[in-house]
């Protein structure tokens, strides 16, 4: 199925289950963003946020969801497929969703620190890139960023 056909209805489905991903994270003091891969209505990899419990800066909720899809399909290229994360991703996050060949990003609350999709930079359509990713923010984006500030608040009012 091409993932350019997904229904707003199936994108609020899905980044719901993101959103779940995202609390798990914020309850073990993680950043709170979770990530779902998912190809003709079936979950292939879902992530979240845990470069502190791992000890990997790498540990992104998407970089683990693709590391979870790549694993459950035995490939690293993921084509047809639609990533839905919480938050606007990051340079790397966004290059190795290019190496990975997914189809379609769907992203919920914007970055404009480090986000790679027009956020801070757009690294989207870059000529270098022999691979085009279908991209739509703004997905629940009041539930997702909301989640983000009162994280980051609790944590400011512990220091």
């Amino acid at each position: 199925m091409d993932p350019s056909v997904a229904t707003a209805a199936d994108d609020r489905h899905w980044m719901a289950r993101a959103l779940e991903r995202a609390r798990q994270s914020a309850a073990e003091g993680e950043v709170p963003v979770g990530a779902v891969i998912v190809r003709d209505g079936r979950i292939l990899g879902e992530g979240r946020n845990r470069p502190i419990a791992l000890a990997d800066p790498t540990a992104h909720a998407e970089i683990l969801a693709l590391r979870a899809a790549g694993r459950a399909e035995g490939n690293y290229r993921l084509p047809g497929s639609t990533l839905y994360v919480t938050l606007e991703p990051c340079g790397m996050c966004l290059g190795a969703m290019v190496h990975a060949r997914v189809g379609r990003l769907v992203f919920g609350a914007g970055d404009p620190k480090t986000g790679a999709v027009g956020g801070c930079v757009d690294l989207t359509d870059l000529p270098i890139h022999n691979h085009r990713i279908a991209v739509q923010g703004g997905v629940m984006a009041g539930d997702c960023g909301s989640l983000l500030r009162d994280f980051f608040r609790a944590r400011r009012a512990r220091s």
